[in-house]
């Protein structure tokens, strides 16, 4: 067993790593979503699919690759392959999140696996970005890649390749997006071999169970100081893409010692829309959740994890089942899911207000091009200060696109970009302020637009104020929260974001 100075030395070492991965992924990309964006992810999982090290990358990516390198693994992986999956009920989350898994080995030894996950601003499908809003089966968002090798033997498959980028509207800034994915796998694989030829590779699968076990405990510390109970909380989706209703996400928390349970019994059934998550998604949302309680010096590998058990019942809109359409539930339930978890967690430990709580998904397409970008919006204030204003917040964790980059790469022009000064919560401590971005198209093209919080604004806490609600506009008129739609030449669309809740009675 490691001696905490080693642990730690050896926790900095794989930390490292994965950012180096998503370092190389990042500057050899060729998309700005990836390159100027950072919508990627990065991770380190050992020979029996635990994660063990991740870059400090998107959560909603982060919890969910588990599922991924498990489909994996079903494919007896050999050294030198690079698998290849979206598939939402087969590992993915949802279509345009393409994960390559790259299996390590020294020898004949495998020593476990270097992983990478990039949002694809398009991946075919009904609309250009392959954001609908209106899709009601999985089939209509992209094309659906099962768990299939794209190198083999470090040698490409290139048939594999050609059948993906026939399949897209941009195959050459795909293509190159694949490519650095996986330049960015083959830097982990590098450098875990030079790890185990320095340690010993026996030494080092070994060191791998310390460093989950002390994740492991420190996650069971900070459960076992809430108070056991059974707490319940509510949240709404407005809306699936089809109809307008709420709806309900019902969450129930129960923490009895060192662990902790969270029940979605009473969660919608799947729904005809886009806003249905399969379980991998779900889970990360629940991951995240935990981690909000848990101090930075708890390493966020699959130990953290083994406390928490999550039942969400098969069919419902949390676990929903193939067919059913999920491009949203990745990026606007999951959110939805984290702010009922905390929520029930508020009644048991101090949190902050809620967040902006949606990713303001704007897709913007045409012939030969796609913009895709998540909009900031306003933090939930604390008891330790008020809310930070334009950020990502949740699930999201990704940069804007500079206008610069944007207006030089496509046929766009931004208005404005700016603050939405005094949209956060009021209170001792306010939230902060979400965001004004205004794009004018300069050709015809489609929009499309997923987003939530435009009926029901981010609580406050603490008596403190709600945040102010979204708004989507164009050419100066509403839309709903979640719209397809043609665009002419000119036309201007407008998002506001939601402001962050209030803390405290002003």
């Amino acid at each position: 067993m490691l001696d905490p100075i080693g642990l730690s030395v050896l926790q900095g070492a794989l930390a490292g790593v994965a950012e180096e991965m998503g370092a190389v992924l990042i500057r050899a990309s060729y998309s700005s979503n990836i390159k100027e964006r950072r919508d990627c992810s990065a991770a380190l999982f050992d020979v029996s699919g635990r994660l063990i090290a991740q870059a400090e990358h998107i959560p909603v990516h982060l919890g969910a690759m588990p599922e991924s390198v498990a489909a994996v693994m079903d494919k007896q992986p050999e050294a030198g392959d690079v698998f290849i999956l979206n598939d939402p009920y087969r590992g993915g989350t949802h279509l345009p999140d393409i994960t390559l898994v790259s299996p390590i080995g020294l020898g004949e030894r495998l020593l476990g696996f270097a992983v990478t996950r990039a949002h694809h601003s398009d991946v075919g499908g009904m609309t250009p970005g392959s954001m609908p809003s209106g899709s009601r089966e999985l089939y209509q968002e992209g094309i659906v890649i099962p768990p299939v090798r794209i190198v083999a033997k470090q040698r490409p498959v290139d048939d594999v390749l050609d059948l993906i980028l026939a399949n897209v509207r941009t195959p050459e800034i795909r293509e190159g997006d694949l490519r650095a994915q996986i330049a960015a796998n083959r830097v982990g694989v590098t450098r875990l071999v030079e790890m185990a030829r320095r340690y010993g590779a026996g030494d080092l699968l070994s060191a791998f169970d310390d460093v989950l076990d002390y994740a492991e405990a420190g996650a069971r510390k900070v459960i076992a100081e809430l108070p056991d109970g059974s707490y319940r909380a509510v949240e709404y989706m407005e809306g699936d893409g089809v109809v307008d209703d709420d709806i309900p996400i019902a969450v129930r928390v129960v923490i009895k010692g060192d662990e902790l349970t969270i029940d979605f019994d009473g969660s919608a059934p799947a729904v005809a829309g886009n806003v249905n998550c399969p379980l991998a998604v779900t889970r990360s949302a629940c991951y995240f959740a935990l981690r909000v309680l848990m101090s930075s010096d708890v390493p966020r590998n699959s130990g953290a994890y083994r406390p928490l058990r999550i039942e969400a019942p098969e069919g419902s809109i949390v676990n929903a089942l193939r067919p059913s359409a999920v491009v949203a539930g990745n990026v606007e339930t999951s959110q939805r899911i984290a702010d009922a978890v905390l929520l029930a967690l508020g009644e048991a430990a101090q949190l902050p207000a809620q967040g902006q709580g949606t990713m303001n998904n704007l897709v913007i397409g045409g012939s030969g091009w796609t913009y895709y970008e998540t909009i900031g919006g306003g933090q939930g204030a604390s008891a330790s200060g008020p809310g930070e204003s334009g950020v990502h917040v949740g699930m999201s964790n990704t940069l804007n696109t500079p206008i610069e980059a944007l207006e030089l790469e496509l046929p766009l022009r931004v208005e404005s970009l700016q603050l939405r000064y005094g949209s956060g919560g009021a209170g001792r401590m306010r939230g902060g302020d979400g965001i004004e971005r205004t794009v004018r198209v300069l050709t015809d093209a489609r929009l499309s637009l997923l987003s939530d919080r435009r009926r029901h604004g981010p609580q406050g806490e603490e008596s403190g104020g709600s945040g102010a609600r979204g708004r989507n506009l164009v050419n100066g008129k509403p839309v709903s929260a979640k719209v397809d739609m043609e665009l002419s030449e000119g036309d201007v669309v407008t998002v506001l974001t939601p402001g962050g809740g209030g803390f405290g009675s002003a």
